[in-house]
C-alpha cells in the first residue's frame, strides 16, 4: 500500500476527533461573546483583572466589545490546540512504526527511506491543512453569526495563515524529535513539553516587559493576533525566522531518519 495513503487512513479517526473539537471550541467560544457583550461592560470587567490573568487569557489590546477583538482573544486558544495536534502528529507519524512494531513490514517494501519520510511528511502536512481549513470555515460561520456589521473575514483569513505557519513549525519539531529520539513516548512528551514551555514564556513576556527580547525564542510570539490584526500584519523578521526554522527542521528530520537504527 502507498505509504501516504496508509498514513492518511491511520490518522483519519484522530483527525475527525480534532476537527470536531475545533468546531466545538470555536462555537462555544463565540457563543460566550453574545452573553458578555450584551452587558456593555466587557472591557471594563476584563480591565480589572490582574495583568497576569490578562496575559493568560490573551486579552492584549483588543476591544472585546467587538466581535473581531473577542475572536482575537479566542485565537490564542485555537493556536494552542492546533499546535498541540501538529506536534503530536509529527512525533507519532515518525515514531509509531517502532511503537507498533511495524518497522519490519515497512522496511521490506521496495521504497527508500527518503520516500518513506517524504510520504509521512506529506500525510502530516495534509492533516494540518485539513484542521486549519475546518478552523477557518467554522470561524467564519460562527463569527459571522454573532457579528454586528464588522468586516472580519479578511482578518480571520490572515490569522489562519499565521496559525498554519505555526502548525507547520510545531509539526516539524515533532518529526525532528522523533527522528532524533528513539523512544516514541519520549519524543511525543518532548514535543508537548516544548509547546508548554514556549507558551508559558510567551505569557511571561506579556506580564514582564523586560523579557521582550525573548520573543524571538518562543514561536507563539511570531504570529500573535494583536500584531496580525492591529499592527500591520506579518512582521518580516518573524516570517524570515519561520522560514529558516522550517528548512532547518526539515533537513534535520531527513538526516536523522536516514541514520537512525530502526528496531524491528
Amino acid at each position: 500500500m502507498n505509504v501516504f495513503i496508509m498514513e492518511m487512513k491511520a490518522n483519519t479517526k484522530a483527525l475527525i476527533i480534532w476537527c470536531i473539537a475545533m468546531l466545538f471550541m470555536v462555537g462555544s467560544g463565540m457563543s460566550k461573546y453574545e452573553a458578555l457583550s450584551s452587558s456593555g461592560q466587557i472591557n471594563e470587567i476584563m480591565s480589572k483583572l490582574p495583568k497576569s490573568m490578562q496575559a493568560i487569557f490573551g486579552l492584549g489590546t483588543f476591544d472585546l466589545s467587538k466581535v473581531s477583538g473577542y475572536y482575537g482573544m479566542l485565537f490564542l486558544y485555537l493556536v494552542l490546540m492546533t499546535t498541540i495536534h501538529a506536534a503530536m502528529l509529527g512525533a507519532n507519524i515518525i515514531s509509531k512504526e517502532e511503537r507498533d512494531k511495524t518497522t519490519e513490514f515497512l522496511m521490506v517494501k521496495p521504497i527508500s527511506r527518503n520516500k518513506i519520510i517524504t510520504a509521512k511528511l506529506l500525510a502530516a502536512f495534509v492533516n494540518i491543512i485539513i484542521l486549519n481549513i475546518v478552523t477557518l470555515i467554522s470561524s467564519i460561520v460562527f463569527v459571522g453569526y454573532f457579528n454586528k456589521g464588522e468586516v472580519v473575514n479578511g482578518d480571520i483569513e490572515i490569522l489562519m495563515v499565521g496559525m498554519f505557519i505555526l502548525q507547520l513549525m510545531f509539526m516539524l519539531i515533532g518529526t525532528t524529535l522523533a527522528a532524533v529520539i528513539k523512544k516514541a513516548k519520549t519524543a511525543t512528551s518532548a514535543a508537548t513539553g516544548i509547546i508548554l514551555a514556549t507558551y508559558l514564556l510567551s505569557t511571561a513576556i506579556d506580564i514582564n516587559a523586560k523579557l521582550e527580547g525573548l520573543k524571538y525564542v518562543t514561536l507563539f510570539k511570531y504570529f500573535e493576533a494583536k500584531n496580525l490584526i492591529l499592527m500591520g500584519g506579518f512582521d518580516p523578521v518573524f516570517v524570515i525566522l519561520s522560514s529558516l526554522i522550517i528548512v532547518v527542521l526539515l533537513c534535520v528530520t531527513y538526516i536523522f531518519y536516514k541514520k537512525r537504527d530502526l528496531s524491528v
